[in-house]
């Protein structure tokens, strides 16, 4: 009798975790127990090692994928519950010049957050279009595309726009010389005010993170686990719009703007309340760097979530990001800060929410916490009144004596490798991704 064959080998099994000290080849070896240089010299499988970060350790990265496999129609988009997540509404035309997506999508996958905390990115529009840029993309985690158009209800409500944490909403179509240059962001403004107009059905129910739908994942592979309820009016959606005509603020929130038609930009209640980006700004932000080089060190850490002269060169030669595996070297670059918006209002900090200035929190913050506040993001209406708007703005840098209320979020830039979370104080878990040994 033959002998039974061997039983087949199992398909589409991930490679192993890399060890994070694991060397590339060439490389001396460092001891585990130690982490003493070996003098040996290491050979590597690199089908057995995985890629989690680019070559300098700045960004979260992996393999390329085909933009088909991150396109996704309604019934999937309606069938993975998206949830905090990141809305990308995109006009363009299959022939419209390239606006750069990853630049917005880089700082999003900055290294110093951790897997977890990487927000999903959902891009609503031209397919064509997209596969253009998608060279730019395909090594970034997290991205799906739905096919459709910006201003279809339909769409908005397949991809949960209630439930984003964010709605940005971008053009890349070229305006007409012909037409008046009012009119160059149109589709924009009218997708602005479609979404505002829009409600939503609030019987959106919190479900215990055991609970198990199905086989608990979603078609994207999440897990299934309805965090918060939507918002019941578009109107009280966290969104940006982009303009290129800064006059063009006043039809962003005609109902409810008090401004002047002929008030500058950064005057207008849209630009505090952080709603509106206008293509002038950038002018500013050159103009500050010319005449404060430091100022770009904070400029870098705000848009582009830090970068290395590895980095820069790597992208100026149109090479892309590329993968690196994990060593001692690359690994301390995602020890940087990083921007974070927190509440006052419960945890140590609470005190300071009934009276206290703004001197005294950043005084306490930054010798318990280490924690550097940078501005405050404050209700517009700080009465308790039914009717209150909901909206807030920003305010930079306040002074010392500047007062507090309990409902008032800090701006901060905060510790990567930090040993406590802030403002609860609770002691941060070891999390997968970042453990070293």
């Amino acid at each position: 009798a033959k002998p039974p064959p061997p039983p087949p080998k199992p398909a589409n099994l991930p490679p192993p975790t890399c060890h994070a000290y694991c060397p590339a080849p060439g490389q001396t070896k460092i001891e585990k127990k130690t982490g003493k240089i070996v003098s040996d010299l290491v050979d590597i499988d690199f089908e057995q090692t995985v890629m989690k970060y680019d070559s300098t350790g700045m960004f979260h990265w992996t393999p390329a994928r085909p933009i088909e496999e991150c396109i996704i129609d309604k019934k999937e988009a309606s069938m993975t519950v998206l949830n905090g997540h990141v809305v990308v509404c995109l006009f363009a035309n299959p022939d419209s010049p390239l606006i750069g997506l990853r630049n917005l999508v880089m700082p999003l996958r900055a290294s110093n957050f951790h897997f977890h905390e990487l927000k999903h990115v959902v891009i609503v529009g031209e397919v064509e279009y997209i596969r253009r840029e998608w060279k730019t993309l395909q090594n970034l985690p997290k991205i799906s595309i739905l096919a459709g158009c910006p201003k279809n209800r339909e769409d908005l409500r397949a991809v949960n726009v209630n439930l984003c944490d964010m709605c940005i909403i971008l053009s890349a179509k070229v305006p007409s010389t012909v037409d008046d240059s009012a009119l160059a962001d149109k589709e924009a403004i009218l997708a602005t005010l479609n979404i505002k107009a829009m409600t939503f059905d609030d019987t959106f129910i919190t479900l215990p993170k055991d609970t198990q739908l199905g086989d608990g994942k979603s078609p994207l592979g999440a897990p299934i686990v309805l965090q918060r309820k939507g918002t019941c009016f578009g109107a009280s959606m966290p969104m940006i719009t982009e303009l290129v005509n800064d006059s063009n603020v006043q039809f962003i929130d005609p109902d409810d703007d008090d401004d002047d038609p002929d008030t500058e930009l950064y005057l207008t209640q849209p630009f505090a309340c952080g709603t509106v980006f206008a293509v002038s700004v950038l002018d500013s932000l050159m103009s500050t760097t010319y005449f404060n080089p430091n100022a770009l060190t904070l400029i870098r850490s705000l848009i582009t979530g830090g970068a290395t002269h590895e980095l820069e060169q790597i992208l100026a030669e149109g090479a892309g990001l590329r993968g690196g595996y994990s060593t001692p070297k690359t690994l301390n670059n995602r020890d940087r800060c990083r921007i974070g918006q927190v509440p006052i209002f419960d945890g140590p900090m609470a005190k300071f929410g009934e009276g206290g200035t703004y001197g005294d929190l950043f005084v306490a913050a930054l010798r318990n916490f280490g924690v550097l506040c940078i501005g405050l993001y404050r209700f517009r209406d700080t009465s308790l009144s039914m009717n209150a708007s909901a909206k807030r703005y920003v305010i930079t840098n306040p002074p010392g004596s500047f007062k507090l209320v309990p409902t008032d979020q800090v701006f901060v830039i905060m510790q990567f490798g930090r040993k406590k979370d802030w403002p609860h104080g609770k002691e941060i878990p070891d999390y997968r991704d970042e453990k070293e040994l």
